[in-house]
C-alpha cells in the first residue's frame, strides 16, 4: 500500500504545472526568502518550483522504468522457475546464467554506453534501467517459484487439475509478492540515482528540464555563491531515497 501511495503522489504532484521555467532576471540568485522559499537560480527561476517540477522526471521516469522491469523480470522468473524436465532445466539454467551476468553489470555503465550510441536524452537513461533492471526480479522470482513448486498447496492445486498459468497467477505470485515489493523499493532507489547521475553527467534529461541531476549539474557552477542551487536538488534526492528505502525495510 505504501508503494501504491508513493506512485499516486508521484502521479499527482508530477502532473501539476509548476512555474519551473518562469525566468526573472531582476531576481537572479536570490537567497531563500518568504517569496522564494528555496531561493532562485542563475536565471531567476524559483528553485522550489523546479524541485517540485522535477518529481515527474526523477521519480516518475524511475518508477515507470522499474514497473516495466518488474513485469518482465517476474514473468521470466516465474516461467523458468516452473519449468520441469531435463530440457526445461537446461533452458532455465541458461536463462539464470544470463540473469547473473546482467546483474553483475553496473547500470550507470550501460547508460553511458547507450548514450554513446543513441546520444544524450531520456531514451538512454530509461533504456539502461530497463535493460538491466529486470534481472534482479527474475532471479528472485525464479528462486521463490522453485521453492513454491514443491509446497503442499501447489501440489494440491495441480492434483485438482489447475494449469500452470492459473497456479502461477493465483497461488505462486501472491506468495512471493511481499519479497518482490521489498525488491521494488531497492530497485527504485537505484533507478532514481542512475537517472540523476546520467543527467548530472549531461547524458540524461537535458536542461532546462527541471530534473534533479540536471539541476545539480547547473548549480555546481554557483555552489559557493548560491549553495541552495546544489543543496535543494541534492536534499530532494537524499530525502526521497531515504523514504523509499525505509518503505523497503518495513516490507522486508
Amino acid at each position: 500500500m505504501k508503494l501504491l501511495a508513493l506512485a499516486v503522489v508521484v502521479a499527482v504532484v508530477g502532473a501539476i504545472e509548476w512555474p519551473a521555467e518562469a525566468t526573472d532576471f531582476a531576481n537572479r540568485l536570490d537567497p531563500p526568502s518568504g517569496r522564494h522559499l528555496l531561493g532562485t537560480d542563475q536565471l531567476g527561476r524559483d528553485v522550489l518550483a523546479r524541485v517540485l517540477g522535477g518529481i515527474r522526471w526523477t521519480l516518475g521516469l524511475g518508477l515507470g522504468a522499474v514497473v516495466v522491469s518488474l513485469v518482465v523480470g517476474v514473468g521470466v522468473g516465474l516461467v523458468t522457475g516452473w519449468l520441469d524436465g531435463t530440457r526445461a532445466r537446461i533452458v532455465a539454467t541458461l536463462v539464470q546464467s544470463v540473469v547473473d551476468l546482467v546483474v553483475a553489470v553496473p547500470t550507470l555503465l550501460v547508460g553511458l554506453l547507450v548514450a554513446a550510441v543513441l546520444g544524450p536524452g531520456l531514451t538512454p537513461a530509461v533504456l539502461a534501467i530497463v535493460l538491466l533492471g529486470w534481472a534482479p526480479f527474475a532471479r528472485l522470482a525464479h528462486r521463490m517459484t522453485v521453492a513454491a513448486r514443491t509446497e503442499g498447496w501447489v501440489l494440491a492445486a495441480r492434483s485438482l487439475g489447475a494449469g500452470p498459468g492459473r497456479i502461477l497467477r493465483v497461488h505462486v505470485l501472491p506468495a512471493i509478492a511481499d519479497p518482490l515489493r521489498a525488491a521494488v523499493t531497492a530497485r527504485f532507489v537505484g533507478a532514481m540515482l542512475t537517472l540523476a547521475g546520467l543527467s548530472f553527467l549531461g547524458l540524461g534529461v537535458q536542461p532546462p528540464t527541471p530534473e534533479w541531476g540536471a539541476m545539480l549539474a547547473e548549480g555546481r557552477t554557483f555552489a559557493f555563491v548560491a549553495p541552495w542551487l546544489v543543496l535543494a536538488p541534492a536534499g530532494a534526492v537524499v530525502l526521497v531515497a531515504g523514504l523509499v528505502a525505509r518503505v523497503g525495510r518495513t516490507r522486508a
